[in-house]
């Protein structure tokens, strides 16, 4: 790993305020140069000041770096592989400065709006039962459409986007609790993420922050949803999309360890054959779409990995504090439709 110092951002003309929390704000690049100048000039125009950005580049090949150094203030971890996005960020939270009690994460495609960081901040002020905080994500192309609300974890361990697709509300939305962030643009205590052991460095990318927030949730700790706290998300930027092979492979192998991980007690072979289902069902969906080599894929090395997978379970079910009716009343129990089953991964 190597550090390199770049050089320099507009300044924001928006008046700044203070805030009491210090706050690391994260931003972990593979070849998103495309997005990258517009995200960090964004975060340069916070109305509060991150106390410190750090941009962990993941082996790009694209120049990335060479953006970054249009921007002094930026402290970069240039790696030489792709470790992945959990890895990623598990190495820059470990990174950050001492007085950072907070790990703001953002996307290198999604575009902070000036008080996205003021306003998660405030709530953490504001809720002290709340540990983890989650942004309101809008289309970076049409920020009229919802790009999510939070995340939704159904009974079944099918996962996605609260409200992905659906018109953005116009009136002021109340802040309320999910079950968990969307990790392109959300706010952790950084002390939580050290209790649970960070992101799942197995699982690369893609439902590697539903599955941190549902171990967030078995520790004990609550997500906050707060919608006035705004970034303009392009999504899947740099994986060829949200129905690329790459991102259906992760996804889909990636949901199976998650149910099985976190699931609590006797819900785990209560709702087994429920997830049973999805996953049958996914396979027959891809199939007829031509796409049954990667979903055959995803689900054997997702059965391959089982054994260490059940490992982790036992420490992650031994060292649960949340009860299993709390954890029940978080889960989407709602039948399945068509139109949930497209927001999948």
């Amino acid at each position: 790993m190597k550090n390199e110092n770049p050089v320099s951002a507009p300044h924001s003309t928006e008046p700044r305020h203070s805030s009491g929390l210090k706050a690391t704000v994260v931003v972990v690049n593979w070849n998103g140069g495309a997005f990258l100048e517009r995200c960090l000039t964004a975060l340069m125009a916070q109305t509060v000041n991150p106390h410190e950005i750090i941009l962990l580049d993941n082996g790009s090949s694209d120049g990335s770096v060479e953006i970054v150094r249009r921007f002094p203030s930026v402290r970069v971890m240039a790696l030489d592989q792709n470790t992945g996005f959990a890895r990623g960020n598990n190495l820059a939270s470990d990174a950050a400065l001492q007085e950072s009690e907070w790990i703001a994460l953002i996307n290198p495609d999604a575009f902070a709006e000036p008080r996205w960081l003021e306003a998660l901040l405030a709530a953490a002020e504001s809720h002290a039962g709340f540990d983890v905080f989650g942004s309101k994500l809008v289309n970076a192309s049409n920020p009229s459409i919802l790009d999510g609300a939070g995340d939704a974890y159904h009974a079944s361990g099918l996962v996605w986007r609260v409200g992905h697709g659906t018109l953005a509300p116009t009136s002021s939305a109340c802040e309320h609790e999910v079950f968990s962030p969307c990790a392109a643009a959300a706010l952790y205590r950084r002390d939580a993420l050290r209790k649970i052991g960070g992101f799942d460095e197995d699982y690369f990318c893609y439902v590697e922050d539903v599955d941190l927030g549902f171990r967030l949730r078995l520790a004990g700790y609550r997500c906050l949803y707060v919608p006035q706290s705004v970034a303009h998300h392009v999504g899947s930027g740099t994986t060829g999309g949200q129905h690329s092979d790459f991102a259906v492979y992760h996804g889909h192998r990636n949901l199976v360890w998650t149910f099985v991980k976190n699931m609590p007690g006797f819900l785990l072979w209560l709702l087994l054959p429920l997830h049973v289902l999805l996953n049958l069902a996914s396979i027959i969906w891809f199939a007829s779409l031509g796409r049954g080599g990667v979903i055959l894929r995803a689900k054997r090395d997702a059965l391959l990995g089982l054994p260490k997978t059940w490992r982790k379970r036992q420490y992650i079910q031994e060292t649960r504090v949340a009860s299993i009716g709390e954890i029940w009343r978080q889960l989407d129990k709602r039948i399945l439709t068509t139109r949930l089953s497209r927001r999948a991964p």
